[in-house]
């Protein structure tokens, strides 16, 4: 926990022990690095920790806080995602989508496994053909997609990325939506 607020540019003011043998720590860390870090903090420990936060005051600016490193996965094309090409995708990193959903070029559908961005077409069909195989007609085995919440979408986004909020669904998208146009930004850069 120390080291994983320090990256977010929190500092330990006190540490002491308490009864029953559990730890109590004050740290003073800007709001923008706790956005994002109450999942981290239950997953490190292992749902028994406490938090508390309170607003202490204005400070100065601390310095730029560390994005996530990994790349995203992003639709080629609009339409309806399909079990084939969200099975295909999968391998490629965590997918934020299932089945059946509407999705439009330039949305993000999950998080790469490597740090840059990777197109994927998760609307593709599988070809039809008079042929048979044993085995080959398998059902396609889908692990089930990651549903973020607000705080986890506001975490996860980077620079070139935006979140929209509707009553219904919170999507990520990237700020270009078109391909070619988003590579021209980056190249220029």
């Amino acid at each position: 926990m120390i080291e994983k607020l320090g990256v977010r540019k929190g500092e330990l003011e006190s540490m002491g022990a308490r009864e029953g043998g559990a730890t109590h720590l004050e740290f003073n860390v800007p709001s923008r690095g706790l956005i994002g870090y109450r999942s981290q903090f239950l997953t490190d420990t292992n749902g028994n920790g406490i938090m508390n936060q309170l607003f202490a005051g204005y400070a100065p600016w601390k310095g730029d806080i560390h994005g996530r490193e990994r790349g995203s996965v992003v639709v080629y094309e609009s339409g309806e995602a399909t079990a084939y090409g969200l099975f295909n995708a999968q391998e490629r990193g965590r997918l934020f989508i299932g089945p059946g959903m509407a999705v439009y070029t330039g949305m993000v559908c999950g998080e790469a496994a490597r740090g840059e961005d990777i197109v994927i077409n998760v609307c593709k069909k599988k070809q039809m053909t008079n042929m048979r195989a044993a085995g080959s007609d398998d059902a396609l085995r889908l692990t089930p997609p990651t549903n973020l919440s607000l705080e986890q979408c506001m975490e996860f986004i980077r620079d070139d990325e935006l979140l929209e909020v509707t009553p219904r669904h919170l999507r990520l998208r990237k700020r270009e939506l078109n391909k070619e146009m988003r590579m021209k930004a980056a190249s220029r850069k």
